[in-house]
């Protein structure tokens, strides 16, 4: 049986640990080409080796790109298309926590604009040369490829709630949203899909440095309903659909992939009963 992604073609960012090498792996063994896009270019082509290894059908290139560039954001596409023709998913996925991301008091302003640099601008960059090359993206039906696209955004849970341990700079997530509505609206009617992906708080190696005591994780995980920090891969297997065909008539949503976070008041007491789903890598 073909894959849900056969024969795309698939640029993510971030795609050197956590969600986007999840994602990388996953949307390698569902049929698609994929450019896996990282500053850091170790992470990014151990993700590669590992769908050459893995998935000799498909094609996985890695390279180097700070997202906080323009023209880093417009070479990944330009590569693509350069070597594949098409771009049909575009995962605008990398992104920052800094640790001096703090209150409104204490947040220095160079930590403000470092993180909308790269968690908001690098999307809006992402969605805007993504946009150019599905516009352009040639119809073959014997292969299932037309015209048009999906793009997924990074955004979090924290675009939709507070929190009392402060990262005001991290709500860019905020402006994610609303500019990933604004652009599905806009595209709508060109066969291109925009949508936010949030996460709830993920067991990843950028989170869990910075919940680096038990004291900061076990205030997170009381407000959790199943009770555990989610797995990157489960992630993955949300941006999986977005950018399958099986959400056709999907666009401008806010995904939630939070294990329940936003819908909960009161949490149950115990342990989860069921483990979490094992990594791809």
């Amino acid at each position: 049986m073909p894959g849900r992604l056969q024969n795309k073609v698939a640029v993510i960012t971030g795609a050197g640990s956590g969600i986007g090498l999840e994602s990388s792996i996953l949307f390698a063994r569902e049929g698609a080409h994929v450019i896996l896009v990282d500053i850091n270019l170790d992470g990014a082509n151990k993700g590669a080796m590992i769908i050459t290894e893995r998935f000799p059908n498909v094609k996985a290139i890695a390279t180097k790109a700070d997202v906080g560039k323009e023209a880093d954001i417009k070479a990944a596409v330009d590569l693509a298309l350069k070597e594949f023709g098409r771009l049909d998913i575009m995962f605008n996925n990398a992104g920052i926590m800094h640790p001096e991301d703090d209150n409104a008091l204490n947040t220095e302003e160079k930590i403000w604009d470092m993180t909308m640099q790269i968690n908001l601008k690098g999307v809006w960059w992402g969605c805007k040369y993504a946009i150019q090359a599905m516009r352009n993206n040639p119809v073959d039906k014997e292969r299932g490829l037309r015209t048009g696209g999906s793009i997924i955004n990074t955004a979090s849970f924290v675009a939709l709630m507070g929190a009392a341990t402060p990262q005001l700079a991290s709500y860019y997530q905020g402006a994610v949203l609303a500019m990933t509505r604004e652009l599905a609206i806009v595209h709508a009617r060109e066969g291109i899909r925009i949508n936010s992906l949030c996460p709830g708080p993920l067991k990843t190696p950028l989170l869990m440095d910075f919940l680096n005591t038990p004291e900061k994780r076990e205030r997170r995980l009381v407000h959790l309903p199943m009770g555990r920090f989610g797995e990157a891969v489960e992630l993955a297997k949300g941006a999986l659909f977005l950018a399958s065909d099986d959400s056709s008539y999907v666009t401008g949503t806010d995904f939630k992939v939070d294990g329940g976070l936003t819908s909960a008041y009161v949490t149950a007491m115990g342990a989860p009963t069921l483990d979490p789903p094992a990594s791809l890598i």
